[in-house]
């Protein structure tokens, strides 16, 4: 069984900052792609970004392109977020996903595994 733990999440001024950590416990962690996705009230989930196995491939929603960076650390089984520049549409549960692939993608109906998902709050 495969374990997804986000945490970092916060609350956070306009033009603020945030670091979202995953860690997975489980099968071989570079097995797997990994994505962050995000949920606002009302919404659906959406794209944010996502990592190769490797990490070698990066890529990101336009909404945060240039704001938003996705890394990973296969030796501690983590993935991250760095999130910069944060506006009050970034608000949202964001959600670390695991997909069974060396690919990405950005279709949530292809990742195996989810996180119990992290607030973050942007006010203006």
């Amino acid at each position: 069984q495969v374990q997804l733990v986000e945490s970092g999440g916060g609350l956070v001024q306009t033009g603020g900052s945030l670091r979202l950590s995953c860690a997975v416990s489980g099968r071989t962690f570079s097995s797997y792609a990994m994505g962050w996705f995000r949920q606002a009230p009302g919404k659906e989930r959406e794209f944010v970004a996502a990592i190769s196995w490797s990490g070698a491939l990066r890529y990101y929603a336009d909404s945060v392109k240039g704001r938003f960076t996705i890394s990973r650390d296969n030796a501690k089984n983590t993935v991250a977020l760095q999130m910069n520049s944060l506006k009050p549409e970034d608000t949202a549960v964001y959600y670390c996903a695991a997909r069974l692939a060396t690919t990405t993608s950005r279709n949530t109906r292809e990742y195996d595994y989810w996180g119990q998902g992290t607030q973050v709050t942007v006010s203006s």
